[in-house]
């Protein structure tokens, strides 16, 4: 065996510390908005990778990420309210039923009062999401040439979307709208 065929030694990381964990999240959230538990998630995988090269416990690190993140909430960096409020906006503009975007925020670790208070307090409606939805992929009167064959299709993929059927019905089989463009 050459020097060429074996692989290069990877250097070990520095150990994890309380100003590494701060420059991590605040690295995080310079190019995403965040929730709280979505920031905790990113730097535990964070320290878990490093602590698996270094051979150490990333248990240990638990209460400095959780420090982390109650200083970031506290100094007013992440905050869920606003972060879901503004998600439901993007997702809403880009056709997102309710259901769609309640499971996207919980995943996002958003507890449930504050989705359905995002929801509420958004000024689109379901009905003009889905009408954005089948404008985006081209569904009912958003479809080119005959659209009679392709009304069972249209209704599934709104419905795999999370609309309502009525809403999904009410869209696929009405006209186009005409005042916005194409």
């Amino acid at each position: 065996m050459t020097d060429d065929d074996r692989k290069p030694v990877r250097k070990v990381p520095r150990k994890v510390t309380p100003a590494y964990l701060q420059r991590a999240a605040m690295a995080y959230l310079e190019r995403y908005s965040s929730s709280a538990e979505n920031l905790r998630r990113v730097l535990r995988r964070k320290v878990e990778k490093r602590c698996r090269l270094r051979g150490e416990d990333p248990a240990e690190f638990h209460e400095a990420i959780d420090e982390v993140v109650a200083k970031s909430l506290r100094s007013g960096l992440i905050d869920d309210t606003r972060y879901a409020q503004a998600r439901v906006a993007t997702l809403r503009r880009r056709g997102g039923s309710a259901r769609a975007i309640g499971a996207k925020l919980a995943a996002k670790g958003i507890d449930r009062s504050t989705i359905a208070e995002a929801l509420e307090g958004e000024e689109g409606d379901e009905e003009s999401a889905a009408r954005a939805f089948a404008r985006r992929r081209k569904l009912g009167p958003y479809r080119p040439g005959e659209r009679t064959p392709y009304r069972d299709k249209d209704l599934a993929a709104m419905a795999r979307a999370g609309f309502r059927f009525d809403v999904a019905r009410g869209i696929v089989d009405g006209e186009r709208d005409e005042d916005i463009p194409h």
